[in-house]
């Protein structure tokens, strides 16, 4: 592992949108306001994000108050998209029958391109950095994606993506040290959001 070095990867689900996902909506605005400002004393040196209005907004939010020389660009990897699709046979027997239902939403398109762009999304923001000090990025990016590197991060079976969900503007941090095991820092972290800006992107009987 010599000359490896270590990964702050920062992750958010994009701040509430509009029903149409055109854009954000006035509590959206206030949430990517919020976690930037949370943000604006971190050492995250750059900002990716899915290429969805709501996640381009909120990315553009955040990186203004994360000061103009941090880049902020979007990334196919970070988009919406379905990671991985287990057969029934790795499911838990008494969930098995809704999460497979779930599943069949997705279509051949999605099947074939979801969990390429989730292997490809692994290689790229995932695990220690090949040289140099540490690296500290944030992804703006949708549910699924968080699922699936947090569930690789603890080695969880793959099919555990799908029993992870996050908050809008949430904070997730995993770190990636040579030589040491993964780390969840924070897993849907809201301490920036008031009360009424939380658990945005649940159902209403789960706001908590």
């Amino acid at each position: 592992m010599t000359g490896t070095a270590s990964r702050y990867l920062y992750l958010t689900r994009h701040a509430e949108t509009l029903p149409d996902g055109s854009g954000l909506t006035e509590h959206g605005f206030r949430q990517a306001g919020l976690l930037g400002e949370r943000l604006g004393a971190s050492p995250v040196s750059a900002v990716h994000h899915s290429p969805l209005p709501g996640a381009a907004q909120s990315a553009a939010l955040i990186g203004e108050r994360l000061g103009g020389g941090v880049p902020v660009a979007a990334d196919e990897l970070a988009g919406d998209y379905p990671p991985y699709f287990p057969p029934d046979s790795e499911l838990p027997p008494d969930s098995a029958y809704y999460l497979s239902r779930f599943l069949d939403r997705f279509g051949p398109e999605e099947r074939t391109w979801g969990p390429q762009r989730a292997r490809e999304a692994l290689t790229r923001y995932a695990g220690p950095m090949a040289a140099g000090k540490a690296v500290h990025e944030l992804v703006v990016t949708h549910d699924f994606l968080i699922g699936w590197l947090v569930s690789a991060a603890l080695d969880a079976p793959r099919w555990h993506w799908l029993s992870m969900s996050h908050a809008n503007a949430a904070l997730t941090v995993i770190r990636y040290t040579p030589g040491r095991p993964n780390s969840v820092l924070l897993f849907n972290d809201m301490r920036h959001l008031p009360e009424e800006l939380r658990w945005t992107g649940f159902p209403a009987e789960l706001h908590f």
